[in-house]
């Protein structure tokens, strides 16, 4: 019974999204050359914290691995042509996934994700959309070059309220 209650709880909410920020949370592309485009070119990211993580069950079930197994977790903010963050952004790289080409997310730095997700690929994409206490929140599962991992993110209110000042509802899905 208590999980029904919570199912239907959150279909209720996503059934709230606002109008503003349905299209940015469904968005395909790279959300990194989206938000540089509403921001007229300024974009920059803020590395919070990474480390060595186990999945959770949750994310070990959607990317169909065991969840004892140990990813690399990197959490970021995202910043558009404003001083505070627009989107907290979380990276889950399961350790298997980090070999071959996708070496390269172990050492990004201060590059955004998007850059080398989207640079001349069109990865595969399962995404679900989910409400968190800091906002409405939408996880991507990507299969890129045959890795799987998970990139989760947060519109923080400050964005919210960005585009409703902006009149912008859409955003663009061109690479």
């Amino acid at each position: 019974m208590q999980q029904k209650r919570r199912i239907g709880q959150a279909q209720k909410r996503l059934k709230n999204i606002p109008p503003y920020l349905y299209d940015w949370l469904y968005a395909s592309g790279s959300l990194t050359q989206q938000l540089t485009r509403l921001a007229h070119g300024q974009f920059h990211v803020q590395p919070i914290q990474s480390s060595f993580e186990r999945l959770t069950f949750k994310d070990s079930q959607w990317l169909n691995m065991p969840s004892s197994h140990t990813s690399w977790v990197r959490e970021a903010f995202l910043f558009g042509c404003e001083d505070e963050p627009w989107v907290k952004a979380t990276s889950i790289f399961p350790i298997l996934s980090l070999q071959r080409k996708a070496r390269i997310f172990r050492y990004l730095g201060k590059r955004p994700i998007g850059f080398f997700l989207f640079q001349r690929t069109f990865p595969l994409c399962e995404r679900r959309v989910i409400y968190l206490s800091e906002g409405w929140t939408r996880q991507s599962a990507y299969t890129w070059h045959g890795c799987k991992f998970i990139v989760q993110e947060t519109f923080l209110p400050t964005f919210e309220q960005f585009i409703q000042d902006m009149s912008i509802v859409r955003p663009s899905n061109s690479e």
